[in-house]
């Protein structure tokens, strides 16, 4: 099938890959021609385990495209699917101005029957106004639908080549059975295509992704809990996560969620809901919790050195919101890092591959390791903020002799704190029996 996809971001990038792997023509656009440029070029401007090879692989073939120009790819495709962003406005809204700018032109360049899908996730009733807006430009016949994408960084193309289920809201029974058509070869081994009307299809994503920073929140606070009554939250998620009804996902403490979904869509969820006339009660309080959570670790370390942190180093180690991809939106490291350096601390950080995106951020405030060794000299603590593997097993006989002072503060819980303090470490974690 021939499949426009608008928009080069995250979403765009990968679905439209991925649709031209399994023989799809596919060409993407975006407004943005430096992203193109480079893309044209074989470079990618994100950070995706597998991707950068994929996308040569399907240009080499001939089957992926990158271009500047929507009219000419809007006309020769049958589906156009737009991946563009909508990001946070300051109420906590989603901003959808460009949804409806690409609706515009996608209607100004119609020249037969479409099918235009939504891939970014917008608040519910955006589709029917993307159709709305496409009629006002085109007496050309046309349908919608929404598809909501369901892609974990770092994992992004396994999720799409293997989905566990796909999404699609649509009008009628001939857009289903083509949503169906292009998804088939993903789902042979016959995860489901859910069809559904258009809103709840919508919804179904903000509702999974406010689901899941429920659970990230409330393990939190059950951790939090943990430290006040002296028990171990590693043996309560045990204990819960055996259970079926709750399941083991999503249930391990942390410094809090960040990324380009979990914030953005709660905030997007509260809001519309406000302009619905129902007031969320549950959402808030879990947004309310993500934020202390972000703020708790540099308090522990603050605590740790009785409110004087002024010219001591501390070394940190993660910096992206999650292991495996570089993606800085609002990743915690960027709240614990403001509020020791607030404190007067001296901070040098190392990440796998986000230093570069953190520069774009905070610049030379800090300082940056090319290893993660390099950031241990004379630190006073080590903080462990994103849990990538190579930090899982270290050397700590090699950690202690570089540190100043031997103190780690956990952030994800993955070591054991017994076998460090007898190998003479200082240890800290999350909701864990000191």
């Amino acid at each position: 099938m021939n499949i426009c996809m608008i928009g080069t971001g995250y979403v765009g990038l990968v679905t439209g890959t991925c649709f031209s792997e399994t023989g799809n023509d596919v060409t993407c656009v975006d407004i943005d021609r430096e992203k193109i440029a480079l893309l044209n070029q074989g470079k990618v401007p994100i950070y995706e385990p597998g991707l950068d090879e994929m996308i040569r692989r399907n240009v080499t073939e001939g089957r992926l495209l990158f271009t500047t120009d929507i009219g000419k790819a809007v006309q020769g495709a049958l589906f156009i699917f737009i991946a563009v962003g909508t990001p946070s406005a300051d109420d906590g809204s989603a901003d959808l101005s460009a949804v409806w700018a690409v609706a515009r032109e996608i209607g100004k360049h119609m020249n037969g029957y479409k099918i235009v899908v939504t891939k970014s996730t917008v608040p519910v009733g955006t589709t029917e106004r993307v159709k709305a807006i496409i009629a006002g430009e085109t007496n050309q016949t046309f349908d919608v639908a929404s598809n909501p994408e369901f892609l974990k960084e770092g994992a992004a193309i396994d999720d799409f080549m293997k989905p566990d289920r796909v999404v699609c809201g649509t009008e009628g029974p001939r857009v289903s059975e083509l949503m169906k058509e292009l998804y088939a070869p993903f789902i042979r081994t016959g995860n489901p295509v859910l069809i559904m009307d258009i809103r709840s299809s919508e919804l179904t994503k903000y509702a999974a992704n406010a689901m899941l920073a429920t659970r990230i929140s409330f393990m939190n606070e059950m951790a939090n809990l943990c430290e006040k009554l002296g028990a171990d939250v590693n043996l309560v998620r045990r204990g819960m996560g055996s259970d079926p009804r709750i399941g083991s996902s999503f249930l391990f403490p942390g410094v809090g969620y960040g990324g380009s979904c979990f914030p953005k869509d709660v905030k997007a969820i509260i809001k519309f809901g406000l302009e619905a006339g129902y007031d969320m009660k549950i959402l808030p309080m879990v947004e309310e919790v993500n934020m202390l959570q972000k703020r708790l670790l540099a308090d522990k370390v603050i605590a740790y050195f009785k409110g004087n942190v002024k010219g001591k180093k501390i070394a940190l180690w993660g910096l992206s919101f999650k292991p495996k991809t570089d993606d800085m939106r609002d990743a915690p490291s960027l709240v614990i890092i403001e509020r020791l350096l607030e404190a007067g601390a001296v901070i040098e950080a190392f990440d796998p591959v986000a230093t570069h995106e953190t520069k774009k951020i905070i610049g030379d405030r800090i300082g940056y390791g090319i290893k993660n060794h390099d950031v241990l000299k004379d630190a006073e603590a080590l903080l462990v903020i994103t849990e990538w593997n190579e930090f899982r097993e270290p050397d700590f006989d090699k950690i202690r002799a570089l540190m100043k002072s031997p103190v780690i503060f956990d952030g994800r819980n993955i070591y054991d704190g017994k076998k460090l303090q007898e190998k003479g470490f200082q240890y800290f974690g999350l909701g864990i029996k000191q």
